[in-house]
């Protein structure tokens, strides 16, 4: 497929007759769960908290007299510790002659009455920078490694929610196919270490979910649901010991990976740039006749604390 850089001309940018294709995808179900780019929270700062931590002292049978009472507090202070992450810039550049924004009349040489799939390249090129932009925010909060900017060169990353797992509950397969055991395991130590269980979701690559699907219809003896001429088995929801969960397919989780995380606890952060707002479009200066216009965002993830989610890694991939 071939790739635009810099100014879209009438040349490297022809007009095509017929439905318009992309070989990715745009799906982005995390995101659409947790309230897209037009839900979430705003922030003030480039850095925002995502969590304050705090320990019980291990629960006992209390053993205080009469006259104890009276005396001075039988245990210390609770101790907090602030949790943050960062916003990372998101930033897209559509860049059109007029030339080639008049143009959607000519067909490269077809019939010229012929219908063209874009009528309107400026709407179209800037639609699809922000069905972009919502892909790499999809990725970013699921794979994102965190990086906090120390100068201006330096860039920002939001922590993804695999990262933020690794220092809580996660499972390492070691290269295993996933089992029930390894599920079971993973929820038993989820509840272990104090998740609430508000809002379940487990997220999967392709080949882990045909897996799971496998795994719970053998399990349970599951037979095909058939009615005429469908049929089939997929586990969309799936109940434990400990809380009900949904089953959402992810492209953009690892291959190896599967991720379970509680969305109720889970938002998009924006930081708005004053007097522009958090996702806007701006004029470029430019040279020559041509359009150049700047889509422009701050967003990172809020995330809660790493023990209200869960990952197992290391999966066998085939």
């Amino acid at each position: 497929m071939a790739n635009v850089t810099g100014v879209g001309t009438s040349w490297n940018l022809p007009n095509y007759a017929g439905e318009l294709f992309t070989a990715d995808s745009s799906q982005t179900p995390l995101l659409s769960i947790i309230g897209g780019l037009t839900g979430g929270r705003q922030t003030l700062s480039s850095e925002f908290p995502t969590a304050v931590l705090f320990d019980y002292p291990e629960a006992a049978q209390p053993e205080i007299s009469e006259s104890a009472s009276v005396n001075a507090p039988q245990s210390s202070l609770i101790a907090r510790e602030q949790e943050t992450n960062v916003v990372q810039i998101h930033q897209e550049v559509v860049n059109l002659t007029y030339m080639k924004m008049s143009n959607s009349g000519n067909m490269s040489g077809l019939n010229s009455t012929m219908a063209n799939s874009v009528e309107d390249e400026k709407a179209f090129q800037i639609h699809h920078k922000l069905v972009k932009i919502a892909r790499d925010v999809e990725h970013s909060f699921i794979n994102g490694v965190f990086n906090k900017a120390t100068s201006a060169a330096d860039a920002n990353k939001t922590r993804g929610l695999i990262e933020l797992t690794k220092n809580g509950t996660t499972i390492d397969a070691e290269g295993g196919v996933l089992t029930k055991s390894m599920l079971d395991s993973l929820y038993r130590s989820m509840a272990e270490a104090g998740a609430y269980f508000d809002n379940m979701v487990m997220f999967l690559p392709a080949y882990q979910k045909q897996v799971l699907t496998d795994i719970y219809a053998k399990e349970f003896n599951a037979t095909m649901s058939t009615r005429e001429t469908i049929g089939g088995v997929s586990i969309a929801q799936i109940e434990t010991d400990f809380f009900r969960m949904g089953v959402v397919w992810d492209r953009f989780m690892p291959r190896d990976t599967i991720l379970i995380a509680d969305v109720a606890h889970i938002a998009p952060v924006f930081q708005a740039v004053p007097e522009k707002g958090v996702i806007f479009e701006e004029q470029l200066a430019k040279t020559g006749a041509s359009d150049m216009i700047q889509i422009y965002s701050q967003i990172g993830l809020a995330h809660g604390p790493a023990f209200l989610h869960g990952s197992i890694t290391n999966l066998a991939v085939a």
